[in-house]
């Protein structure tokens, strides 16, 4: 006897999108973490048997300043991502580069001039366009180059220093010059997937969702869910390890060393390494300092911090294996002392 099967014309069931409950827990410790500081701070800003020690005091505080400048820009970060992954034809972006591999890595430098997202905002948008098709070296160019080379950060730097010592001019080249650079050093590397986590790795082989019967509002909150639970808990233990640096290290014995042409350099790098303030704002931060600092010092300041700080190193970890942190933090270190060195001996 034979069987009738029956052929469904109806429309295909749609796939509903759910929070694995790994995922959720690492957004509620990233959320429960930075709300922690906000209510501890609250709890112990008065005097009486709730408050805590000066330097506790300075640390919950600190660490707080670096929430409040980052959280917005990695939020904005993490929309640009699902922007640029789900909404964005897949041959948009890729058409509108220039093939020549050099051209190709200067074009990506000023991508950051329509998407003026400061450095934390980046490494979730460099993460999306690493899965969008990106190489390795090309993210990392676009990542590098990004917080400086943006329209906010060009006019804070102008309206804090303007063209005087050539501090402006300085940031921008060697922001530029660093990036490229860096991508090019990377894109002699003989496996660049092997310079990413294998988690992250993993999620860049992963199918695009929307094409297998999800929505794109479905993959948007899939996506949205997914890099929060990566970054949240980094942008926590960061603003933390960076507000713990500076309670550690006293500022006086950083002013001490302003004066001389090497070491200037070198303190004004560690304080952008242990400050880790935004780089649309940190013009403004290390302006007072420029009275008793050299010029080229605040070069090295406003070149080095947007691209490696502490917050900054949590950050990328999510995406970059420690390995390739150091080589990263070593080539970058090297280019924006010899940035600060120059503006010294020549400006």
């Amino acid at each position: 006897m034979a069987i009738e099967t029956e052929t469904r014309t109806g429309p295909p069931e749609r796939s509903h999108t759910r929070v694995s409950p790994a995922r959720a827990a690492w957004i509620g410790v990233g959320v429960v973490g930075l709300a922690s500081l906000f209510l501890i701070r609250a709890i112990t800003s008065k005097t009486g048997p709730w408050s805590l020690p000066n330097q506790l005091q300075d640390l919950l505080t600190l660490s707080i300043s670096v929430i409040v400048e980052s959280l917005p820009f990695v939020i904005l970060g993490v929309l640009l991502s699902i922007l640029v992954q789900v909404w964005l034809p897949d041959s948009w972006v890729m058409r509108a580069l220039p093939r020549n591999p050099v051209l190709r890595r200067a074009a990506i430098s000023f991508l950051g001039m329509f998407l003026p997202v400061c450095e934390c905002g980046n490494v979730p948008l460099a993460r999306g366009l690493l899965v969008k098709g990106f190489t390795v070296s090309e993210s990392m160019t676009f990542l590098l180059a990004a917080p400086i080379l943006n329209p906010i950060t060009i006019i804070t730097t102008h309206q804090a220093f303007g063209f005087d010592d050539g501090i402006l001019v300085a940031r921008l080249v060697g922001g530029f010059a660093i990036a490229n650079i860096l991508g090019w050093l990377f894109s002699r590397h003989p496996d660049q997937d092997s310079l990413l986590t294998s988690r992250f790795a993993a999620e860049c082989r992963m199918p695009d969702r929307h094409e297998h019967g999800t929505s794109r509002l479905g993959s948007s909150i899939d996506l949205f869910t997914r890099e929060a639970a990566v970054i949240m808990p980094a942008l926590f233990i960061g603003s933390l390890l960076a507000g713990l640096v500076q309670v550690a290290v006293p500022r006086s014995v950083l002013i001490g060393l302003g004066s001389n042409p090497l070491w200037s350099v070198l303190v004004m790098m560690l304080l952008a390494f242990v400050i880790s303030v935004c780089s649309n704002v940190d013009a403004f931060f290390i302006l007072p300092f420029a009275s008793t600092f050299l010029p080229g010092s605040i070069a090295a300041f406003l070149v080095f911090g947007p691209i490696i700080d502490i917050k900054m190193l949590s950050l990328m970890r999510t995406t970059f294996t420690t390995k390739t942190l150091v080589q990263l933090t070593v080539v970058v270190a090297l280019l924006s002392a010899l940035v600060g060195l120059v503006v010294n001996y020549v400006a």
